[in-house]
């Protein structure tokens, strides 16, 4: 079976200025079978949802012919650490992603998207690397509980000192040694490590569960066209190394998206499918 359309996920990122239904509406009506939810407030606040609204989103969502794939709290512009070396802060950290990996039960999501947070800058990097690692592999175990699998995802260096690369990526998953515990793909992130698709299967094989698929100048997380990176290249690769699991458009750009964001996903729409392969 080939790569396809039907893989693309419709997410919620850059409709945070907009009701929820109105990202919904739009996901069914474009073709979409699956979601990504963004965990962002006003719509999906982790600490503030609870388990009744998290079944109400569900049942909004399933209405409309749609699943929940994946949960991704924001954990990069929210107080949100896993690896920080401040005790309260890593601590509610770790509390807000076991209400996550909660929530997504609720929300029937196969997938919690995880980060590794980051350390102090003068502090050796593998006391931040311990941090995170033990807090990830308390996540996960909890996950597996609820019948959940996590994914992990490298960031850019701005955004964490500890997993920026495949390698790493690769290395973090194997000291934890979760079996519930896979890894993402991010294009942007990849790209600005001046890394493959290869790459990351070389390194991660068919632990990579979930793609991050967006265009980038290289970084940028941009709509496909308004950045360098190339589409049918990473398209190509994903199909030869047989990956079929699901993609999502990760739209953030510097915030315009959100006037429009359905034009942006058209977009991004039309680009892959004149770029998948055969």
């Amino acid at each position: 079976m080939a790569l396809s359309l039907r893989q693309v996920t419709g997410s919620n990122f850059a409709y945070q200025h907009l009701p929820f239904d109105r990202f919904l509406d739009d996901a069914a009506e474009l073709g979409r079978e699956r979601v990504e939810l963004w965990g962002i407030a006003p719509q999906l606040h982790v600490p503030r949802l609870s388990d009744a609204e998290a079944r109400a989103i569900r049942r909004r969502v399933e209405s409309r012919g749609l699943a929940v794939h994946c949960l991704t709290p924001e954990q990069v512009m929210y107080p949100v650490n896993l690896a920080s070396p401040v005790t309260w802060l890593r601590a509610r950290s770790v509390a807000v992603f076991r209400r996550a990996a909660e929530l997504s039960a609720e929300l029937g999501a196969e997938l919690l998207l995880l980060t590794p947070g980051r350390g102090f800058e003068d502090e050796p990097v593998e006391a931040g690397w311990r941090r995170s690692a033990d807090a990830i592999g308390e996540i996960a175990e909890y996950a597996r509980t609820l019948g959940v699998t996590c994914v992990l995802e490298a960031l850019q260096r701005v955004e964490s000192n500890l997993v920026n690369d495949s390698r790493a990526l690769a290395r973090m998953i194997g000291e934890i040694g979760a079996p519930n515990l896979g890894a993402v793909l991010d294009t942007v992130a990849m790209a600005v490590a001046g890394e493959s698709v290869d790459d990351y299967f070389d390194a991660l094989g068919d632990r990579v569960r979930h793609v991050h698929l967006i265009d980038g100048r290289p970084a940028g997380h941009l709509a496909w066209g308004d950045g360098e990176l190339p589409l049918a290249g990473y398209l190509a690769a994903l199909d030869r190394r047989g990956y079929r699991g699901q993609l999502t458009f990760e739209l953030f750009g510097d915030g315009t998206y959100a006037f429009g964001p359905r034009a942006a996903v058209e977009r991004c729409l039309a680009a892959v499918r004149a770029a998948l392969p055969g």
